[in-house]
């Protein structure tokens, strides 16, 4: 059998709402029930803003967190229903708290998480809290997060991880530490130029194979060993006038042979398109 809820919520500045949620289950659709409905939610929204206030300092500012909980407030004054006996407070606490977390799981991490390693992080956030009031002077071990959290250590890194992972940094902020304006970006990496010298090289070395020993032995003292035509030339015994004319003329015949072979290797492809599209 059910019974109606008459009880004062155990709050002090709690509203005794209960006769206006019986009449707001009966009234029909129109300007008096709405009235009324605003009435309660005015009337409890003090309650979601303590409950908003829980989750400050997360990342996300109180008054979008009020915003939030009075969005879950309203949606606990519709689907209330006196009847089940129920206190307003014990159906309505869940659900702003609810869409409160849903905020934070929906749109403020940067990257998806699953929820597992969401739920990780706030198991270990927690841990950390209460920790930092046992713990002092050094930070807790992933260990002692665990056995607190009542998880294993592979799950506490895991959350550990996630508390640093809520959201993602501007290339444009400056480095923890950096006192001269050294940015996140300055620390990328960029395109390797001795890539397309690697590239280069292996594309030339078959046509490198046959050229003549003297030729071979020009271009790999000035290449690879980065030694001058002079050097050279004086190593060889020539002339620094005859060692650039080498060096010139091996360089364009391997540039052509290059230029060939990668016309011929694309040949086939082009071929096999051009056989499709026909």
């Amino acid at each position: 059998m059910r019974t109606h809820a008459t009880a004062k919520h155990p709050h002090d500045d709690a509203p005794d709402t209960a006769e206006a949620f019986r009449r707001l289950s009966v009234l029909p659709q129109g300007p008096h029930r709405q009235a009324l409905r605003q009435d309660l939610v005015r009337a409890w929204l003090p309650m979601a803003d303590r409950l908003a206030g829980r989750f400050r300092n997360r990342g996300e500012s109180l008054e979008d967190l009020r915003q939030v909980a009075a969005l879950g407030l309203v949606k606990a004054v519709d689907r209330y229903d006196p009847d089940r006996g129920a206190a307003f407070e014990s159906f309505a606490v869940p659900t702003i708290t609810g869409e409160v977390k849903r905020h934070f799981r929906d749109h403020m991490w940067t990257l998806h998480v699953p929820r597992r390693i969401q739920e990780l992080r706030n198991r270990v956030r927690v841990a950390l809290q209460e920790l930092a009031q046992t713990v002092s002077g050094r930070a807790p071990t992933t260990a002692e997060i665990a056995a607190h959290a009542g998880m294993t250590e592979a799950e506490a890194t895991a959350g550990l991880e996630a508390l640093e992972s809520f959201t993602a940094l501007s290339l444009d902020a400056e480095l923890p530490g950096s006192n001269d304006g050294y940015k996140l970006s300055d620390a990328l990496g960029g395109p390797d130029p001795a890539l397309d010298v690697v590239l280069d090289r292996e594309a030339v070395k078959p046509r490198l194979r046959q050229l003549p020993e003297r030729e071979r032995r020009i271009l790999y003292m000035r290449f690879f060993r980065d030694m001058t035509q002079s050097s050279i030339a004086e190593d060889l015994g020539i002339s620094q006038m005859h060692v650039s004319r080498l060096i010139s003329r091996c360089c364009t015949r391997l540039r052509d042979e290059v230029m060939r072979d990668e016309a011929t290797a694309d040949r086939p492809a082009h071929d096999e398109i051009m056989k499709d599209a026909a």
